[in-house]
């Protein structure tokens, strides 16, 4: 079975995929500190409980935070006796390579989502990623990602806010009763909320613009079901198209393998 390995800034995402579905999911915080053993021993305790009988022969490790990736190589070379790929390396091949700048290094995340958004949802497609930055990614006729746009996150926005001006609290993101706020927490959940509708509105308009031809628009990340709530902007919201692409990618690998 397949270990797909999805390591965010904030938050590591571990899959198991059997062939043919997820059997489970699980998430933990991401730290660079976290040695194989940690990893192994919270992985496996949570197999157990949640009766999850499966062994991993192979993995594909996605990630944002370079410092994290020995360990996670380390976990499947010692407890799993495999070679994990690692998208963005050289010998992890993509189905179609991104068509960006020359010498531009492009996030694995927004590779790993373009090749699992253009297979849901094919081509002139935006995939918009709500996670600790907030990423407008482009994919081509071909499923090729061609750019996009990265904002800062909105608990980033939010933390940041309350930094910069010590009379303003920490608050949660929620979805406010009115543009309006009444006190300081309303006004700041406002501002955040339709803040986000807004830039997301914006941008995806111009990247249609820029294209000049209809484009589908997909949210994925932890608060993409927030920013989607009465709001048409978003075709689908996929919750765990990463981890759909982790698949696929490696699938193509194996595929290449044989060939």
């Amino acid at each position: 079975m397949l270990l797909a390995i999805d390591c965010g800034n904030t938050n590591t995402v571990f899959s198991i995929w059997d062939g043919t579905r997820f059997l489970s999911t699980w998430r933990i915080a991401t730290d660079y500190k976290r040695t194989a053993d940690e990893y192994f021993v919270w992985l496996s305790s949570l197999m157990m409980l949640s009766k999850v009988e499966a062994t991993i022969t192979e993995a594909i490790i996605s990630s944002t935070v370079p410092r994290v990736v020995f360990n996670l190589r380390v976990l499947c070379n010692r407890y799993f006796n495999c070679r994990p790929l690692v998208v963005g390396r050289p010998e992890c091949a993509l189905p179609v390579p991104p068509r960006v700048d020359a010498g531009t290094t492009v996030g694995p995340d927004r590779l790993v989502n373009t090749v699992g958004g253009f297979d849901r949802h094919g081509g002139n497609l935006i995939v918009v990623d709500f996670g600790t930055a907030t990423t407008f990614d482009v994919v081509d006729t071909d499923g090729a990602y061609i750019g996009g746009v990265i904002a800062p996150g909105v608990n980033l926005s939010l933390e940041a806010l309350h930094m910069a001006a010590a009379a303003l609290p920490h608050v949660e993101v929620s979805r406010p009763a009115r543009a309006i706020g009444t006190n300081t927490v309303a006004c700041m959940q406002s501002g955040v909320y339709w803040g986000y509708i807004g830039l997301a509105e914006g941008i995806v308009r111009q990247i249609r613009a820029e294209r000049d031809r209809p484009m589908k628009v997909i949210a994925t990340g932890g608060l993409a079901p927030l920013f989607a709530q009465g709001f048409d902007l978003f075709d689908a919201v996929e919750d765990d198209l990463t981890s759909h692409g982790l698949v696929l990618i490696h699938r193509h690998n194996k595929e290449l393998e044989t060939a």
